[in-house]
C-alpha cells in the first residue's frame, strides 16, 4: 500500500485519494484523484475538497439513475400490495357469505325441529319455512356476490411511498409475501428464513480452486455457494485477518437475536462516553449528537448502512450493558456457529486488535448467518434509510449502503442483495456480499486488502463474473 493513505486505526473511512460525500452520515469515501494546476480552473469547490467537473456528472447520473430504478421498484410494489390487499377483501367478503348462509341454514333446521316437536308444524308449514330459508340463502349469496364486485371495483390501486416503505424490503430469492419482522413470532425479532441455504456452517475450502484472474486485485477472497454448501474459488480464504468493520454484521446479527419486536421502538440516549471513544478511535459514525435520544431501530440501520460506530456501541449497551458484556455473546455466537476456533473478537465496531481475527470464510459464514435472519437481512439490504426526527435532527438523518448504491448497476451476473464493507490500515479495504444469481442460485463472496472502495466493488463484481452460475 502507498504510503499516503489516511489510515486511523478502527476508522472505515477511505484513503486521502478518496473524497468522502459532504457529511458523515451519507456514505463511505469515494476514491478520487488529485487534481492538476489545470484541472484545478474547472472544478467545483465543495467544503474543503475539490471534485472534477466529470466525476460530479457522473455521481450525479449515477444517483439519477438509482432513483429512477427506486421510484420503479415503488410502482411494482405498490402493484403488488394492492393486488394482495383486494385478495384479502375478497377472501372476507366470500367468508362472511358462507358464514351467513351457513347460519341461515342452522335457523332452518331449528324452526323445523321446533315445528316437528311441538306438532303444529305440518308438511305443509314445513315446506312453506324450508322454501322461505331456501329463499334467504339465495338472497345471502347474490348480496355477497354483489359486494364482492363492488370491492373488486372500489379496491385502492396505490398506496402512498411512505406505506410502501413501511413494508418488507424486497428483493429476489427470498419470500417477500411475509413481514421481515413478525409480531407472532415468539423468538423476538429474529427467525429462520424459508431459503433453502445448505445446512450448518462447516465449508473446507482447502481443495477449493485459487483464483487466478488478474483483474481481482484482494489478495484474500473466498466465493461460497450457498446451496451446496461448497467453496467455488478461494485466495488464502484459511488465513487469519483483520474484519473491520464487517463486524458489525455479527453485531446486528447477536442485538437481533437478543431483541424482540417491542425493542425496536424503545429509545437510547447517545452519551458523551460513546461520541468520546468513537472520536478518540477515529470511527466513521452515524452522525447521532450527544444527548440525543433515538430508537433502538435507528441504531440497527445507522450501524450497518453508514458503518457508524456511535450507533454500534449504543446497540451494544442497549443489549448487554456494556460493550464488553456484549463482546462475550459475540464470541458465545461464534463458538454455536463452530467459528471459534479461527474466529475471535475483541470489540463491536472492527477497531484493530491482535485478538481480533476471522478469515474470510468465518466471516462469510457469518454473513450467511445473518442473511438466514429476516431482521438482519432487511437491515443489510437497505439502500437508503431516514432515522426518526429529534430535537437534533429534526428532519433525522438520511444514511446509505454506498456498496449496495454502487454495485447495483453493474453486470455481475445477478443481484447483490446484502453487503458490509470495512477498512482498517492493517486490512485495507474490504467486503462482503451476498447475491442471487440470474439462474437463482446463492452466493456469498468476501474480499479484503485492496486499495479502495471502488477496487472493492469491482472484485466482487468480477469474482461473481468469472466464478458465479
Amino acid at each position: 500500500m502507498s504510503d499516503d493513505r489516511h489510515l486511523e486505526t478502527g476508522a472505515e473511512e477511505a484513503p486521502m485519494n478518496e473524497v468522502p460525500t459532504e457529511g458523515t452520515s451519507i456514505t463511505e469515501a469515494v476514491p478520487q484523484p488529485t487534481p492538476s494546476e489545470e484541472e484545478e480552473r474547472t472544478v467545483y469547490q465543495t467544503g474543503e475538497k475539490y471534485i472534477d467537473r466529470q466525476t460530479r456528472q457522473e455521481w450525479e447520473q449515477i444517483d439519477d439513475a438509482f432513483e429512477l430504478r427506486r421510484k420503479r421498484r415503488i410502482e411494482e410494489r405498490e402493484a403488488r400490495i394492492a393486488a394482495r390487499k383486494k385478495k384479502e377483501r375478497q377472501r372476507k367478503l366470500v367468508t362472511a357469505g358462507i358464514l351467513a348462509v351457513i347460519f341461515a341454514i342452522c335457523v332452518v333446521f331449528i324452526l323445523w325441529s321446533q315445528g316437528i316437536l311441538s306438532g303444529h308444524g305440518g308438511s305443509s308449514d314445513h315446506a312453506d319455512q324450508t322454501q322461505e330459508a331456501s329463499i334467504s340463502t339465495e338472497a345471502l349469496e347474490e348480496t355477497s356476490q354483489e359486494e364482492t364486485s363492488a370491492a373488486e371495483t372500489s379496491a385502492p390501486e396505490t398506496e402512498t411511498e411512505t406505506e410502501v416503505f413501511d413494508q418488507a424490503t424486497e428483493f429476489s430469492g427470498l419470500d417477500t409475501d411475509e413481514e421481515y419482522v413478525d409480531d407472532s413470532d415468539d423468538s423476538g425479532i429474529s427467525a429462520a428464513d424459508p431459503v433453502s441455504f445448505f445446512s450448518g456452517y462447516d465449508v473446507d475450502a482447502s481443495e477449493a480452486p485459487l483464483m487466478e484472474d488478474t483483474e481481482i486485485d484482494s489478495p484474500y477472497a473466498v466465493l461460497v455457494d450457498l446451496d451446496e454448501g461448497t467453496v467455488i474459488a478461494q485466495r488464502d480464504a484459511s488465513t487469519v485477518i483483520c474484519p473491520a468493520s464487517m463486524t458489525k454484521i455479527m453485531t446486528v446479527l447477536v442485538a437481533a437475536e437478543h431483541l424482540v419486536q417491542e425493542d425496536l421502538d424503545d429509545t437510547v440516549t447517545i452519551s458523551e462516553e460513546i461520541e468520546d471513544y468513537v472520536y478518540q478511535n477515529g470511527c466513521s459514525v452515524a452522525g447521532f449528537q450527544t444527548g440525543e435520544t433515538v430508537t433502538v431501530r435507528d441504531l440497527f440501520y445507522g450501524t450497518i448502512l453508514p458503518s457508524g460506530a456511535d450507533a454500534a456501541l449504543a446497540l451494544a449497551e442497549y443489549v448487554a450493558g456494556s460493550q464488553e458484556a456484549f463482546v462475550a455473546m459475540m464470541n458465545d455466537k461464534l463458538e454455536a456457529l463452530g467459528l471459534s476456533d479461527t474466529a475471535h473478537f475483541t470489540n463491536c465496531i472492527g477497531l484493530y486488535d491482535e485478538d481480533h481475527y476471522c478469515t474470510t470464510l468465518d466471516m462469510a459464514m457469518i454473513l450467511k448467518a445473518a442473511v438466514q435472519d429476516n431482521y438482519c437481512r432487511q437491515i443489510l439490504a437497505e439502500h437508503v434509510y431516514t432515522t426518526s426526527l429529534t430535537e437534533q435532527n429534526p428532519e433525522g438523518l438520511t444514511i446509505s449502503n454506498w456498496f449496495l448504491r454502487r454495485i447495483e448497476d453493474k453486470e455481475s451476473g445477478g443481484t447483490v442483495l446484502c453487503a458490509k464493507t470495512g477498512f482498517v490500515q492493517e486490512s485495507g479495504c474490504c467486503a462482503a456480499s451476498y447475491m442471487v444469481s440470474d439462474s437463482g442460485k446463492h452466493y456469498i463472496c468476501v474480499t479484503v486488502g485492496t486499495y479502495s472502495s471502488w477496487r472493492c466493488i469491482y472484485d466482487h463484481v468480477q469474482i461473481y463474473t468469472d466464478y458465479a452460475n
